[in-house]
Protein backbone atom coordinates (compact mmCIF):
# COMPACT_ATOMS: atom_id res chain seq x y z
CA UNK A 1 0.00 0.00 0.00
CA UNK A 2 2.34 2.20 0.67
CA UNK A 3 4.27 1.37 -2.78
CA UNK A 4 1.13 2.67 -4.43
CA UNK A 5 0.93 5.82 -2.62
CA UNK A 6 4.68 6.43 -3.69
CA UNK A 7 3.81 5.49 -7.30
CA UNK A 8 1.04 7.96 -7.72
CA UNK A 9 2.62 10.73 -5.84
CA UNK A 10 5.48 10.57 -8.27
CA UNK A 11 2.91 10.37 -11.43
CA UNK A 12 1.33 13.58 -9.88
CA UNK A 13 4.75 15.21 -9.34
CA UNK A 14 5.50 14.53 -12.90
CA UNK A 15 2.28 16.27 -14.17
CA UNK A 16 2.77 19.31 -12.23
CA UNK A 17 6.16 19.41 -13.25
CA UNK A 18 5.30 19.00 -17.14
CA UNK A 19 2.63 21.52 -16.55
CA UNK A 20 4.88 23.98 -14.80
CA UNK A 21 7.43 23.67 -18.11
CA UNK A 22 4.58 24.39 -20.23
CA UNK A 23 3.74 27.63 -18.40
CA UNK A 24 7.46 28.54 -18.76
CA UNK A 25 6.93 27.86 -22.50
CA UNK A 26 4.29 29.70 -22.86
CA UNK A 27 6.02 32.58 -21.13
CA UNK A 28 9.17 32.58 -23.55
CA UNK A 29 7.04 32.16 -26.20
CA UNK A 30 4.95 35.18 -25.49
CA UNK A 31 7.82 37.06 -24.47
CA UNK A 32 9.92 36.23 -27.36
CA UNK A 33 6.40 37.09 -29.92
CA UNK A 34 6.32 40.74 -27.85
CA UNK A 35 9.44 41.63 -28.89
CA UNK A 36 9.35 40.49 -32.36
CA UNK A 37 5.94 42.53 -32.67
CA UNK A 38 7.52 45.64 -30.68
CA UNK A 39 10.74 45.52 -33.37
CA UNK A 40 8.58 45.07 -36.46
CA UNK A 41 6.04 47.03 -35.35
CA UNK A 42 6.40 50.21 -36.72
CA UNK A 43 3.36 51.77 -37.12
CA UNK A 44 2.82 52.06 -32.80
CA UNK A 45 -0.45 49.81 -32.80
CA UNK A 46 0.72 47.30 -31.21
CA UNK A 47 0.84 44.16 -33.72
CA UNK A 48 1.89 42.74 -36.40
CA UNK A 49 0.06 43.98 -39.59
CA UNK A 50 0.82 44.32 -43.22
CA UNK A 51 1.78 47.97 -43.14
CA UNK A 52 4.75 46.68 -40.45
CA UNK A 53 6.06 44.42 -43.06
CA UNK A 54 5.73 46.97 -46.03
CA UNK A 55 7.18 49.70 -43.93
CA UNK A 56 10.09 46.83 -43.04
CA UNK A 57 10.47 46.04 -46.46
CA UNK A 58 10.42 49.66 -47.09
CA UNK A 59 13.65 49.96 -44.70
CA UNK A 60 15.60 47.08 -45.94
CA UNK A 61 14.91 48.07 -49.70
CA UNK A 62 16.93 51.91 -48.74
CA UNK A 63 19.50 49.91 -46.55
CA UNK A 64 20.28 47.77 -49.90
CA UNK A 65 20.46 50.58 -51.98
CA UNK A 66 22.73 52.86 -49.11
CA UNK A 67 24.98 49.67 -49.03
CA UNK A 68 25.25 49.30 -52.81
CA UNK A 69 25.72 53.34 -53.42
CA UNK A 70 28.62 52.91 -50.72
CA UNK A 71 29.91 50.08 -52.68
CA UNK A 72 29.83 51.80 -55.91
CA UNK A 73 31.37 54.87 -54.60
CA UNK A 74 34.40 52.55 -53.32
CA UNK A 75 34.77 51.54 -56.31
CA UNK A 76 34.78 54.57 -58.04
CA UNK A 77 37.71 55.52 -56.08
CA UNK A 78 39.48 52.90 -56.28
CA UNK A 79 39.61 53.12 -59.79
CA UNK A 80 40.25 56.44 -59.60
CA UNK A 81 43.27 55.97 -57.06
CA UNK A 82 44.74 53.25 -59.43
CA UNK A 83 44.61 55.59 -62.29
CA UNK A 84 46.15 58.04 -60.45
CA UNK A 85 48.75 55.90 -59.29
CA UNK A 86 49.36 54.97 -63.42
CA UNK A 87 48.99 58.50 -64.64
CA UNK A 88 50.86 60.53 -61.87
CA UNK A 89 49.28 63.92 -63.37
CA UNK A 90 50.97 66.82 -61.98
CA UNK A 91 48.50 69.81 -60.98
CA UNK A 92 49.63 73.54 -59.79
CA UNK A 93 48.67 72.40 -55.86
CA UNK A 94 51.52 70.01 -56.26
CA UNK A 95 54.19 72.42 -57.61
CA UNK A 96 53.18 75.07 -54.43
CA UNK A 97 54.26 72.22 -52.10
CA UNK A 98 57.50 72.71 -50.03
CA UNK A 99 58.23 69.67 -50.80
CA UNK A 100 57.93 69.59 -54.33
CA UNK A 101 61.28 69.78 -56.94
CA UNK A 102 62.09 68.77 -60.33
CA UNK A 103 64.09 66.37 -61.32
CA UNK A 104 67.29 66.99 -63.49
CA UNK A 105 65.61 65.57 -66.54
CA UNK A 106 62.43 66.87 -67.94
CA UNK A 107 60.34 66.53 -71.13
CA UNK A 108 58.16 69.37 -72.64
CA UNK A 109 55.47 67.91 -74.49
CA UNK A 110 51.87 68.11 -75.65
CA UNK A 111 49.45 66.10 -73.50
CA UNK A 112 48.63 62.38 -74.67
CA UNK A 113 45.84 60.97 -75.52
CA UNK A 114 45.32 58.30 -72.27
CA UNK A 115 45.76 61.68 -69.94
CA UNK A 116 43.66 63.68 -72.28
CA UNK A 117 40.73 61.10 -71.98
CA UNK A 118 41.45 60.42 -68.09
CA UNK A 119 39.17 62.48 -65.55
CA UNK A 120 41.95 62.52 -63.10
CA UNK A 121 44.24 64.25 -65.48
CA UNK A 122 41.65 67.23 -65.66
CA UNK A 123 42.94 70.62 -64.74
CA UNK A 124 46.68 68.96 -64.48
CA UNK A 125 49.96 70.96 -66.18
CA UNK A 126 52.31 67.65 -67.01
CA UNK A 127 52.99 64.53 -65.52
CA UNK A 128 55.47 62.09 -63.89
CA UNK A 129 56.98 59.57 -65.83
CA UNK A 130 58.48 56.44 -63.64
CA UNK A 131 61.66 55.38 -65.15
CA UNK A 132 63.48 51.95 -63.44
CA UNK A 133 65.84 54.31 -61.53
CA UNK A 134 65.03 58.15 -62.88
CA UNK A 135 61.71 60.05 -62.86
CA UNK A 136 61.04 62.11 -65.85
CA UNK A 137 58.73 65.06 -65.24
CA UNK A 138 56.78 66.14 -68.66
CA UNK A 139 55.55 69.45 -68.38
CA UNK A 140 52.84 70.70 -70.77
CA UNK A 141 54.20 73.89 -73.55
CA UNK A 142 50.96 75.97 -72.24
CA UNK A 143 51.86 75.32 -68.66
CA UNK A 144 55.63 75.83 -68.70
CA UNK A 145 54.77 79.53 -67.19
CA UNK A 146 54.29 77.89 -63.74
CA UNK A 147 57.31 76.79 -63.38
CA UNK A 148 60.00 79.66 -63.76
CA UNK A 149 62.52 78.14 -65.92
CA UNK A 150 64.92 78.94 -68.72
CA UNK A 151 65.84 77.25 -71.61
CA UNK A 152 69.02 76.84 -74.15
CA UNK A 153 68.80 77.42 -77.18
CA UNK A 154 64.86 77.75 -76.83
CA UNK A 155 61.92 76.00 -75.90
CA UNK A 156 61.79 73.75 -79.45
CA UNK A 157 63.47 70.53 -78.57
CA UNK A 158 61.84 67.67 -76.14
CA UNK A 159 64.24 66.60 -73.60
CA UNK A 160 66.56 68.92 -71.32
CA UNK A 161 68.91 68.34 -68.39
CA UNK A 162 69.61 70.90 -65.86
CA UNK A 163 72.79 72.99 -66.14
CA UNK A 164 75.54 72.04 -63.38
CA UNK A 165 75.89 75.64 -61.90
CA UNK A 166 71.86 76.41 -62.50
CA UNK A 167 69.29 74.67 -61.36
CA UNK A 168 66.48 76.72 -62.70
CA UNK A 169 68.27 76.47 -66.31
CA UNK A 170 67.68 73.90 -68.46
CA UNK A 171 69.88 73.13 -71.91
CA UNK A 172 68.50 70.80 -74.58
CA UNK A 173 69.92 67.33 -73.99
CA UNK A 174 71.24 67.13 -78.00
CA UNK A 175 72.94 70.43 -76.87
CA UNK A 176 74.01 69.94 -73.52
CA UNK A 177 78.12 68.61 -73.85
CA UNK A 178 78.75 71.17 -76.58
CA UNK A 179 76.81 73.67 -74.70
CA UNK A 180 78.94 73.18 -71.35
CA UNK A 181 82.14 73.72 -73.72
CA UNK A 182 81.83 76.96 -74.88
CA UNK A 183 80.66 77.92 -71.53
CA UNK A 184 83.70 76.57 -69.69
CA UNK A 185 86.06 78.58 -72.49
CA UNK A 186 84.55 81.59 -71.40
CA UNK A 187 84.70 81.18 -67.97
CA UNK A 188 88.52 80.50 -68.01
CA UNK A 189 88.67 83.51 -70.24
CA UNK A 190 86.79 85.43 -67.65
CA UNK A 191 89.36 83.98 -65.06
CA UNK A 192 92.37 85.25 -66.88
CA UNK A 193 91.43 89.16 -67.00
CA UNK A 194 89.70 89.23 -63.38
CA UNK A 195 93.29 88.09 -62.52
CA UNK A 196 94.82 90.72 -64.45
CA UNK A 197 96.52 87.90 -66.79
CA UNK A 198 99.20 89.45 -69.38
CA UNK A 199 98.55 86.09 -71.72
CA UNK A 200 96.27 83.46 -71.33
CA UNK A 201 95.71 80.07 -73.79
CA UNK A 202 92.82 77.57 -73.97
CA UNK A 203 93.73 74.31 -75.48
CA UNK A 204 90.78 71.66 -75.89
CA UNK A 205 92.59 68.31 -76.71
CA UNK A 206 90.61 64.74 -76.94
CA UNK A 207 92.16 61.51 -76.10
CA UNK A 208 91.58 58.19 -78.60
CA UNK A 209 89.46 55.54 -76.85
CA UNK A 210 92.68 53.60 -76.47
CA UNK A 211 95.97 54.43 -75.13
CA UNK A 212 98.61 53.59 -78.19
CA UNK A 213 101.97 51.61 -76.57
CA UNK A 214 104.59 51.62 -78.71
CA UNK A 215 107.88 49.64 -79.12
CA UNK A 216 110.95 51.11 -80.22
CA UNK A 217 114.31 49.95 -81.11
CA UNK A 218 117.27 51.90 -81.42
CA UNK A 219 121.16 51.22 -81.68
CA UNK A 220 123.36 52.91 -79.57
CA UNK A 221 127.40 53.31 -80.48
CA UNK A 222 129.65 52.75 -77.46
CA UNK A 223 132.16 54.85 -77.67
CA UNK A 224 136.09 53.30 -77.44
CA UNK A 225 135.39 50.44 -79.26
CA UNK A 226 135.53 50.00 -82.91
CA UNK A 227 131.92 47.97 -84.29
CA UNK A 228 131.03 47.94 -80.80
CA UNK A 229 126.76 48.25 -80.79
CA UNK A 230 124.00 47.35 -77.93
CA UNK A 231 121.04 46.86 -78.92
CA UNK A 232 118.52 49.24 -76.71
CA UNK A 233 114.62 48.82 -76.12
CA UNK A 234 112.54 50.66 -74.61
CA UNK A 235 108.64 50.93 -74.20
CA UNK A 236 107.25 54.35 -74.69
CA UNK A 237 103.87 54.54 -74.13
CA UNK A 238 102.19 57.47 -75.73
CA UNK A 239 98.57 59.35 -75.41
CA UNK A 240 97.30 60.18 -78.96
CA UNK A 241 94.71 62.45 -78.78
CA UNK A 242 92.05 62.49 -81.82
CA UNK A 243 91.18 66.40 -81.38
CA UNK A 244 93.73 69.55 -80.48
CA UNK A 245 92.57 72.77 -80.94
CA UNK A 246 93.07 76.03 -79.66
CA UNK A 247 89.76 76.94 -77.78
CA UNK A 248 90.50 80.37 -76.68
CA UNK A 249 93.90 82.82 -76.39
CA UNK A 250 94.36 86.39 -76.13
CA UNK A 251 97.30 88.94 -75.15
CA UNK A 252 95.93 91.74 -71.87
CA UNK A 253 97.57 94.52 -70.39
CA UNK A 254 97.35 93.36 -67.04
CA UNK A 255 96.29 95.08 -63.93
CA UNK A 256 95.99 94.40 -60.05
CA UNK A 257 93.68 90.85 -59.77
CA UNK A 258 90.20 90.76 -58.80
CA UNK A 259 88.76 87.84 -57.67
CA UNK A 260 86.37 86.25 -59.62
CA UNK A 261 83.08 84.91 -59.69
CA UNK A 262 83.62 80.86 -60.18
CA UNK A 263 80.84 78.96 -61.95
CA UNK A 264 81.60 75.94 -63.61
CA UNK A 265 84.92 75.67 -61.88
CA UNK A 266 83.80 76.58 -58.11
CA UNK A 267 84.68 73.17 -57.08
CA UNK A 268 87.93 72.94 -59.45
CA UNK A 269 91.25 72.44 -56.82
CA UNK A 270 93.67 73.80 -59.36
CA UNK A 271 91.41 76.66 -59.90
CA UNK A 272 90.76 77.26 -56.61
CA UNK A 273 94.53 77.58 -55.95
CA UNK A 274 95.49 79.16 -58.63
CA UNK A 275 92.25 82.01 -57.51
CA UNK A 276 94.36 82.08 -54.17
CA UNK A 277 98.00 82.39 -55.09
CA UNK A 278 97.08 84.80 -57.63
CA UNK A 279 95.02 87.06 -54.78
CA UNK A 280 97.72 86.49 -52.08
CA UNK A 281 99.81 88.61 -53.92
CA UNK A 282 102.14 85.51 -54.95
CA UNK A 283 105.14 86.57 -57.45
CA UNK A 284 104.19 83.52 -59.82
CA UNK A 285 104.16 84.63 -63.61
CA UNK A 286 103.73 81.58 -65.84
CA UNK A 287 101.22 78.35 -64.95
CA UNK A 288 100.04 75.53 -66.75
CA UNK A 289 96.78 73.43 -65.85
CA UNK A 290 95.35 70.76 -67.33
CA UNK A 291 91.86 70.43 -66.67
CA UNK A 292 89.18 67.29 -66.88
CA UNK A 293 86.24 68.36 -68.14
CA UNK A 294 84.06 65.29 -66.89
CA UNK A 295 84.85 67.04 -63.22
CA UNK A 296 83.07 69.85 -64.17
CA UNK A 297 80.49 68.09 -65.89
CA UNK A 298 76.56 67.98 -65.25
CA UNK A 299 76.19 64.48 -66.58
CA UNK A 300 78.85 61.58 -65.39
CA UNK A 301 78.68 58.21 -67.12
CA UNK A 302 76.47 56.64 -64.33
CA UNK A 303 73.82 59.14 -64.67
CA UNK A 304 73.79 58.82 -68.87
CA UNK A 305 72.83 55.08 -68.51
CA UNK A 306 70.09 56.13 -66.23
CA UNK A 307 69.01 58.92 -68.51
CA UNK A 308 69.39 56.75 -71.97
CA UNK A 309 67.25 53.33 -69.96
CA UNK A 310 64.43 56.57 -68.78
CA UNK A 311 64.54 57.56 -72.77
CA UNK A 312 64.32 54.19 -73.95
CA UNK A 313 61.45 53.29 -71.71
CA UNK A 314 59.81 56.43 -73.09
CA UNK A 315 60.47 54.87 -76.49
CA UNK A 316 62.16 58.65 -77.45
CA UNK A 317 65.58 58.72 -79.47
CA UNK A 318 68.02 61.89 -79.38
CA UNK A 319 70.51 62.14 -81.91
CA UNK A 320 73.14 60.35 -79.99
CA UNK A 321 73.12 58.25 -77.14
CA UNK A 322 74.04 60.12 -73.52
CA UNK A 323 76.25 57.56 -72.31
CA UNK A 324 78.20 57.45 -75.62
CA UNK A 325 78.84 61.86 -75.06
CA UNK A 326 79.59 61.05 -71.52
CA UNK A 327 82.48 58.38 -72.15
CA UNK A 328 83.91 60.91 -74.56
CA UNK A 329 83.52 63.78 -72.00
CA UNK A 330 85.70 61.43 -69.25
CA UNK A 331 88.72 61.36 -72.13
CA UNK A 332 88.38 65.93 -73.07
CA UNK A 333 90.59 67.85 -71.70
CA UNK A 334 91.50 72.07 -70.88
CA UNK A 335 95.24 73.08 -71.08
CA UNK A 336 94.75 76.28 -69.40
CA UNK A 337 98.13 78.01 -70.02
CA UNK A 338 98.22 81.66 -67.89
CA UNK A 339 101.22 84.37 -67.80
CA UNK A 340 101.08 87.17 -65.35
Amino acid sequence: MIEVITVEKKKLDLGNAAAAAGKAASGLFSRAKEAVVSAVDQNGDGKLGIDDVSIVTDTMKAAIKDSGEKWNERQIQIKRDKELKALRPIFEADIENPDFSLPKLIRIAKIDEKHAQSEVCTGSIGFVFSGKELDVITIYPEQIGYFDLRFYPDMDSEMYYVDPADRDFYIALDNYFSYLKVARISELQKIAQDLGAKHFRVTYKEQQKTMVAKDVSGKARIPGKVGGSMEAEHHNRETDFSKIEIAAEMECLGHKPVEPTLVYFRRDPQIQSLVSLRMSDNAMTHQVYTLDLSNSSGIKVKDALKIDAALSSMKIAGNASVTSEAQSETRRIFEYEIDF
